[in-house]
């Protein structure tokens, strides 16, 4: 059964194309899914820089808040009169006062024009020099109710690190100090975490020098060392901003807007949110997708192999099965599928029943052959009882001499010429040219003097063009015994064949008969020498009625047998 291992050998290629037809099925999901999933990153992108720049502006506000405080306070304390006073004695105790109740600060200092400590809330002792710290000496020139903000800085008195404030001290509308106290960068730093109670937003502020003056929710050890490059660089920025870097505490992704310090507020203000948990809940939405699209793929798979095995791949090989058990002689062998099945089934009912027809037609052409051949039988028995008949006329009417016993031998040749015709109609093996020659021409020999001359190679032909050349050679042996040269004593023909290129030549060629002349209509013998031949031989015919004697020449295609040794007679 070739077809039908062919088509098993065919059976992984024709899963791999179902495989491609559900995983192409599954295209457009996919692409809509890719489509929704950068869609969804870029809007969750831009939502976490709207939040992270957000942020930003809400910590900034609170610092405005705190040093607004701290501005509040100053300008209180430098109305009270011990301090524009520079009392060194009953300013301390003032101050002392003050600032129990105070958590963000850790000291209140009164400093006059000659940079030295007059008194403090927490009674150290006057004369300290605050010469070389900047606010101290920016406060000295500052407009009156200006606030002067520092830079990061360890407190002389304290030894603690804190964000130095301070305002110019006046009297009589001139600045004779500043009144000065230090935020704790401890309190600060826990004042921003308090903005954000989930802690997933991440706080840094630094001084115009770019120093870390708070780190939140959580410092690590920052404060006090310098931003890194990507945020050192934006601490005089134009503007707010936002960038995608890595974070201080754990090189994590981190989303960050900034604001620069200014002039008005020297404090750097950034935000920062991770990157991976700002894109958890998409993460999260995209391995789902993702195990989606894997499970469809294999759904994709499973179909490909079993599904296409048992809808595709087995009703495939029961109709090839069926038409190679039909072509192997099984004339009885049926899908025996419903059309309403499938498609497949539809194909397989229609299978069956066009066998059905072929079987149906194949009976009917057996029948008719049957018939034909009994009919050619009768016909041929026909012809032979009425030359018989014609033969046993002749030898009653006329006497008993040699003339009567050569029409005896015409007639039986005459006989056998149309035993061959029949043997073609009756699909009988390959002849030789030679013999069909001789036994069409036969009932026209003459013992005496033979008028046929007949040269060529062994040629055997099929059956059929066996009986067209046998007819053909008939017609022609009758109209020269009528009309051409076997009409006269002493007329010839020359009758030849060859093959060259899987074509045969075949030439018959009257002589020294009587002349010849075309004929003015086209009668049946002519009819019949033209298409005795099937066109499937591709037959070319020319006849030739030359004055000196008929010459007809036909070529056609044949499969020939080579071999035998040549004719002549």
């Amino acid at each position: 059964m070739k077809l039908l291992t062919a088509a098993a050998l065919r059976e992984k290629d024709v899963r791999k194309r179902l495989f491609a037809v559900a995983v192409t099925a599954l295209l457009p999901g996919i692409g809509l899914l890719t489509y929704n999933e950068l869609a969804s990153r870029e809007e969750r992108r831009v939502e976490v820089h709207n939040q992270a720049s957000q942020t930003a502006r809400d910590a900034a506000a609170e610092l405005d808040r705190v040093l607004e405080g701290a501005k509040s306070l100053l300008i209180a304390v430098s109305a009270l009169p011990t301090v524009v006073d520079l009392d060194p004695v009953n300013c301390g105790t003032s101050l002392k006062r003050i600032s129990s109740n105070l958590q963000m600060t850790g000291a209140i200092l009164v400093i006059d024009a000659e940079r030295k400590l007059v008194c403090d809330s927490q009674g150290n002792p006057a004369g300290v020099d605050f010469s070389e710290r900047t606010y101290v000496n920016d406060g000295l020139t500052a407009d009156a109710d200006t606030l002067v903000v520092g830079n990061y800085t360890v407190s002389k008195l304290t030894g603690a690190a804190v964000l130095p404030v301070a305002v110019p001290l006046i009297r009589d509308e001139a600045i004779i100090g500043v009144v000065a106290t230090a935020i704790r960068l401890d309190w600060l730093q826990e004042r921003m975490a308090e903005r954000d109670p989930t802690g997933r937003a991440t706080v840094i502020l630094a001084d115009r020098e770019g120093v870390i003056l708070a780190h939140a929710p959580h410092s690590g050890g920052l404060v006090g060392t310098k931003l890194p490059e990507a945020l050192s660089s934006k601490v005089q920025a134009a503007g707010f901003g936002t960038l995608e870097t890595t974070g201080l505490d754990n090189n994590a992704q981190t989303i960050i807007a900034y604001r620069p310090a200014t002039p008005v507020l020297p404090v750097f203000v950034s935000t920062g949110l991770s990157s991976a948990e700002a894109f958890s809940s998409i993460n999260r939405t995209t391995w789902a997708s993702l195990s989606m699209v894997l499970l469809s793929v294999v759904a994709a798979f499973l179909a490909a192999t079993f599904v296409g095995d048992r809808f595709i791949l087995r009703p495939i090989y029961r109709i090839v099965g069926v038409l190679e058990s039909y072509k192997a002689g099984s004339l009885a062998s049926r899908t025996h599928m419903e059309s309403t099945g499938s498609e497949l089934g539809l194909v397989g009912s229609t299978v069956d029943s066009l066998l059905d027809e072929l079987e149906a037609r194949r009976a009917a052409s057996a029948l008719s052959e049957e018939r034909r051949s009994l009919l050619v039988g009768e016909l041929r028995h026909r012809v032979k009882n009425t030359l018989a008949v014609v033969t046993a006329i002749a030898r009653q009417t006329f006497p008993r001499d040699e003339r009567l016993s050569s029409f005896s031998q015409r007639l039986s040749a005459l006989g056998r010429a149309y035993d061959l015709i029949f043997a073609g109609q009756e699909g009988k093996s390959e002849a030789q040219i030679a013999d069909i020659v001789r036994a069409a021409l036969a009932p026209y020999e003459d013992d005496t003097e033979p008028p046929f001359q007949i040269t060529g190679p062994a040629l055997a032909v099929q059956p059929e063009g066996g009986l067209a050349l046998s007819l053909i050679i008939h017609e022609l042996a009758t109209n020269a015994t009528k009309y051409g040269a076997l009409s006269e004593k002493g007329g010839r023909v020359l009758i030849s064949w060859s093959s060259a290129n899987g074509r045969v030549s075949f030439s018959w060629q009257e002589l020294h008969g009587p002349p010849v002349a075309k004929p003015e209509r086209v009668g049946f013998g002519s009819q019949l020498i033209g298409r005795a031949f099937p066109a499937s031989y591709k037959p070319k015919l020319d006849l030739d009625f030359a004055p000196d004697g008929l010459k007809c020449t036909i070529e056609f295609e044949e499969e020939i047998v080579l071999g035998m040794p040549p004719h002549s007679s």
